[in-house]
């Protein structure tokens, strides 16, 4: 790949969005950040505000670029454990569906119709819950998904969504299983009270490391699952092999360094 790339990400407002960001921008790409709000460390021109069911603000971000890492998405189930009546509501019609599956789409058209020839597309651990709850680790790419719940559902078809695109349209496309970046002091706290959920911890320096790697790497296989977690510190949950057999990346931190940035 060239040595400087212009790279579109989507959700780069967001938590690991901003880790992302940051670490493209140090190492001298040029980064379009598309998000509901400003992205910060990126110039007004080259931060761009919109929705993912916009068509016309997601091509003209997309223009142009070498390739996109698609991180923005609803981030989970509104409730889960699912209440009972009358609090037994979800938000798969009012955001799932627009954001999580409308969304990936308009992402894959974008890519196919402006020929740009790498997407990145960031699933969730929750797609293989079942694996991790019954103890069937450390999870490869090749297990079948076992979701969560409905968000995690949508996951399942954003790598699928991928798969299908990399087939028919030739474009280069990872489905990344991202571990738990936390958003806030209350999945902080979450993270520390359970040792499954520290070692499936992401910390901001592993995720920018890590999606560097993804736009950085020559050559990537047609399609790929790949897990991101940083190095476990109870027992070996995510099997990382691919991830350093595709990109060269191996996390360096462990929780909870970067959990309270």
């Amino acid at each position: 790949m060239k040595t400087t790339q212009r790279i579109l990400v989507t959700g780069s407002a967001g938590r690991i969005g901003r880790a992302a960001v940051a670490e493209l921008v140090a190492r001298g790409h040029i980064v379009t950040g598309f998000d509901v709000r400003a992205t910060p460390g990126l110039p007004a021109e080259r931060s761009i505000v919109g929705t993912l069911t916009d068509v016309d603000a997601m091509r003209r971000a997309a223009t142009g670029v070498d390739a996109i890492i698609h991180l923005a998405a609803t981030p989970d189930d509104a409730h889960f454990p699912r209440g009972t009546p009358p609090n037994d509501g979800d938000n798969f019609v009012s955001e799932l569906v627009p954001n999580n599956i409308i969304g990936p789409y308009q992402v894959m058209e974008a890519a196919r119709s402006l020929g740009i020839p790498r997407v990145i597309l960031a699933s969730t651990g929750q797609v293989i819950d079942g694996h991790l709850r019954d103890g069937n680790i450390p999870v490869t790419p090749e297990s079948p998904p076992r979701p969560r719940y409905l968000y995690a559902c949508t996951k399942v078809f954003l790598e699928a969504l991928g798969q299908v695109y990399a087939r028919q349209h030739g474009i280069a496309v990872l489905a990344v299983r991202l571990g738990w970046c936390p958003r806030d002091a209350g999945q902080v706290a979450e993270i520390r009270g359970s040792e499954l959920f520290q070692d499936v911890f992401l910390s901001p320096g592993d995720a920018g490391r890590f999606f560097a790697a993804t736009v950085e790497t020559n050559q990537l296989p047609p399609f790929a699952i790949l897990y991101a977690t940083s190095r476990f510190t109870h027992q070996k949950r995510y099997d990382l092999t691919a991830s350093k057999d595709v990109l060269g990346w191996e996390p360096r931190e462990t929780w909870p360094v970067g959990a309270d940035a």
